[in-house]
């Protein structure tokens, strides 16, 4: 900021390049400008020497005795003359009615701004500080305090009388002062104390660290945090002290409260001024350096600097170089630092500028991102703070976006954000893809553009199809297949691809796109022609979504030729619309295809297609053997001796088995199977199947002679025929392979099963005793009578209602109860009675078991 006009700072201009880099990528956290508009006459004529703030308005004292009324933009609103020197502190009340001021002639004046209240005394010294009580305003807080050699407490006694009082003296002059609730802090030339207005006492002490420096030169800058924590600066050296209450048990002779320093530490600069920013410190600071021309120190801009405090050191979170007018002349003293607490604004007082400090808002935080082409981050930004920013439109920026993508050649990625920033705004669209056009970059924004809501012209959709078409036929072809035919004149691309395909007939990617437009017009016949060309896989797709049955009644053989799998499942969906007979029909010349359709259709009902199960046995037995013996055991519809003659045709030997099973020729099956196949364990599991006693005499006879079978048999035929009528059978001297192998598995499945007899007959045991002790428990168990009981024979009450006559029942294990002569007389040859109507259920005897009489 090197011209008076200038409203923004800038930065030191004669810092080195890496620091210079380092400030353009990190982002400020505050924002200047300069008070203007009365403030800049003022200053052209006078000094500034103080100046004090309010949310309401400023205060401002000159070095020719006046004090000025400012509002926040710097106007003019009331001037006070006070003295023809300058002044030297103004301070206000919290409601800001009352201000005191005091000036180097040792003036001090202390009144209402809307009141005729007024307090005016000259003293014989100059004045340093003044402070009124924060809540002066309230008539029992009227108080304030001056200081110079002294610090003097003022209090308006009950008859509107001042009356002072002395608070401390001989530590030489009184430097600072800051009231903040009930505490005083001030500064001499020893240190700073604090003092509690309640208690009157003094609770602490803190003295300068460097006690080199003049206090006059370097003063101590000091400030109210909050009601607890004051906040000093002198020199290099910054503390933060908290007041605390004291314990009662520590009490004694010393005050109620105590002060604890939480946070202490040195700065590379001399401090002029300080002020709280959220959990942090604002620092305004003093700098010398060492000219290069003259190689003597000077003065330098001062810096604002923002610090995290910490333990033991502090970490600066940004630092800024303030080029204020006249700082080469400047000491110290000359700067001051004061803070609204409200807004977090900041104004840094020097005699010929005044410069306010703001946190930088959201619309300078994308000022900023855009400045250094940061426009992701800005567009994000913007959008997260919609609601709060008032100079940027979310609109503007992604505009500005895609305008430095396309600059810097990212022309996809600069299409893609397209669709995000420009929404449903057509208008911004069409100029979005002309302009894409101007640079020969329509293929790029093609993918992104929208289909629906919002729907651009049919011009703009036929342009960008034209591009693709006459150097991309791929492209083209994706984006017919991708875009809904009703964003262009479907008629005029049909024509351009005619054009083409005259050009290059055989080209497989135009005809399928043609095809494409050809369905989108709802032309399906030309459609499915150029499908079934190009045996396209979409055939099947296009015949189902469109209905075209009837159009490939005669295309049947086609449709197999090329996928037989989709064709049938297709044909056998929409038997209402192509019956069976007409597919078999066409298909009577391919008849390796009639199997395919016929073998399908019989998986999925065995029944439909039983006038062609005649036919498909042959069918079978020439394109498909595997299936035959399933398809013969599914069918009910087949004729067996029209099956038999092909399978003994083509010796079709499992086949002919089954068949001749099947019709009641066991026999000669099972010959079949020992001559033709040889095998004893395909025999062994036939005979058991058939599970008839004839049938392994049979086996057994045509086996004796047959070692191997022999053996066969002995592994497999315990569990199903008697051994011994095999063994007996059995020649002396025929040698048997394994025969002690197959003898020992006979007796060990014996031993096995005689184990499973034994094992079945102790379960059966336990069971039985297990259930019988349960009974016995049951039988055991006491039952209830009472009035509600019935005897089963009359249907009398089974207790008499006279308690006091005599009475006898017979209550049996199935809970029917009896009175003792309701029951018939038991004979001579069983004296035990059974309940009678259990035993006319067939339930079992119910015997007695409980006779109670009385």
């Amino acid at each position: 900021m090197a011209e008076a006009e200038e409203k923004e700072i800038r930065s030191n201009e004669e810092s080195t390049d890496d620091s210079e880099e380092d400030e353009s990528e990190e982002e400020p956290k505050l924002k200047y400008e300069r008070l203007s508009n009365g403030v800049t006459e003022i200053l052209q004529k006078d000094a500034a020497s103080c100046m004090t703030v309010h949310e309401k308005f400023l205060a401002l004292g000159t070095h020719y005795g006046k004090v000025y009324l400012l509002d926040v933009q710097g106007n003019i609103t009331q001037k006070v003359d006070v003295s023809p020197v300058k002044i030297n502190q103004i301070s206000l009340d919290e409601s800001g009615e009352h201000m005191g001021i005091c000036s180097e002639d040792g003036k001090v004046q202390v009144f209402g701004l809307y009141s005729g209240e007024e307090f005016h005394e000259t003293f014989d010294c100059p004045i340093k500080i003044v402070a009124v009580h924060p809540q002066f305003v309230r008539s029992h807080c009227k108080q304030f305090v001056t200081g110079g050699k002294k610090l003097l407490l003022y209090e308006k006694t009950w008859m509107n009388r001042w009356k002072p009082s002395v608070l401390h003296e001989g530590e030489g002059n009184i430097r600072n002062v800051k009231w903040r609730g009930h505490l005083i802090a001030w500064a001499n030339n020893m240190g700073v104390k604090i003092l509690d207005m309640i208690s009157k006492q003094r609770i602490t002490n803190v003295p300068r660290d460097d006690i080199s420096l003049r206090p006059d030169m370097y003063p101590c800058s000091l400030c109210w945090k909050d009601n607890l924590t004051l906040i000093i600066g002198w020199g290099t050296s910054v503390k933060i002290c908290s007041v605390k209450e004291r314990h009662a048990s520590e009490m004694r002779d010393l005050p109620s409260r105590y002060v604890e320093i939480i946070f202490q530490f040195d700065t590379e600069f001399y401090i002029s001024g300080l002020a709280p920013l959220c959990d942090q410190l604002v620092v305004l600071s003093y700098v010398k350096e060492v000219s290069e021309k003259t190689e003597m120190e000077c003065c330098a801009r001062p810096r604002l600097d923002i610090i995290q405090p910490l333990p033991e050191s502090c970490e600066e979170i940004s630092s800024d170089a303030l080029t204020v007018r006249g700082f080469q002349e400047n000491e110290c003293r000359d700067y001051h630092l004061e803070h609204s607490e409200g807004e977090s604004l900041f104004y840094i007082i020097s005699p010929r500028d005044i410069v306010v400090a703001k946190e930088r808002d959201q619309d300078d935080h994308i000022d900023w991102l855009l400045e250094k082409k940061k426009y992701e981050e800005a567009l994000m930004a913007a959008e997260i703070s919609q609601k709060t920013i008032k100079k940027h439109r979310i609109l503007d920026i992604g505009l500005a976006y895609i305008n430095h993508l396309v600059e810097k050649g990212e022309y996809d990625l600069a299409a893609r954000k397209c669709q995000k920033i420009l929404g449903k705004n057509t208008e911004l669209w069409e100029f979005e893809v002309y302009k894409f056009k101007e640079i020969g970059q329509l293929k790029a924004i093609s993918r992104y553009l929208p289909r629906r809501d919002p729907i651009l012209k049919p011009l703009i959709y036929e342009m960008v199809l034209h591009e693709f078409l006459e150097s991309d036929y791929e492209g083209f072809a994706m984006l017919i297949k991708e875009w809904p035919g009703d964003l262009y004149n479907n008629a005029i691309i049909v024509q351009v691809v005619v054009d083409h395909l005259k050009k290059d007939p055989q080209n497989r990617t135009l005809l399928r796109t043609l095809a494409e437009l050809y369905t989108y017009d709802q032309r399906y016949g030309k459609a499915l022609e150029i499908y079934l060309t190009l045996r396209h896989k979409d055939v099947f797709q296009l015949i189902h979504k469109h209905n075209l049955f009837s159009s490939i009644r005669d295309k049947i053989v086609l449709l197999m030729d090329f996928d037989s799998e989709k064709a049938v499942d297709m044909l056998l969906d929409n038997e209402d619309k192509i019956s069976i007979d007409r597919v078999v029909e066409e298909l009577e010349n391919r008849p390796e295809l009639q199997h395919v359709y016929l073998h399908k259709l019989f998986k999925r009902d065995h029944h439909k297609g039983q006038k062609y199960h005649e036919k498909q046995i042959s069918l079978y037995a020439e394109y498909d053997r595997p299936n035959l013996l399933p398809f013969l055991r599914d069918s009910t519809h087949c004729p067996l001796e029209k099956a038999l003659e092909i399978c003994q045709q083509r010796n079709f030997v499992e086949e002919t088995v089954y068949l001749l099973s099947r019709m009641g020729n066991s026999r000669s099956a099972l010959k079949m199977i020992m001559e033709e196949l040889y095998d004893v364990d395909k025999a062994i599991e036939f005979a058991k199947e058939q599970d008839d006693g004839e049938l392994w005499e049979d086996l057994i006879l045509y086996s004796i002679d047959k070692p191997p079978f022999i053996t066969g048999l002995l592994n497999n035929i315990g569990t199903h025929v008697d051994p011994i009528l095999l063994i007996h059978r059995i020649k002396e001297g025929m040698e048997i392979p394994n025969l002690r192998d197959s003898l020992v598995k006979i007796l060990q499945d014996y031993n096995l099963q005689i184990l499973l007899r034994e094992g079945c007959k102790k379960i059966l045991v336990a069971d039985s005793l297990s259930l019988l002790k349960k009974m016995h428990r049951t039988q055991m168990k006491g039952v209830r009578v009472d009035e509600e009981n019935i005897c089963e024979s009359c249907l009398s009450p089974i207790l008499p209602s006279d308690a006091s006559k005599s009475f006898s029942v017979t209550v049996f294990h199935c809970r029917h109860m009896f009175h003792k002569e309701c029951l018939p007389v038991p004979s001579t040859m069983s004296p035990l009675q059974f309940c009678n109507i259990c035993s006319a259920k067939h339930r079992g005897p119910g015997s007695a078991i409980l006779e109670m009489k009385k």
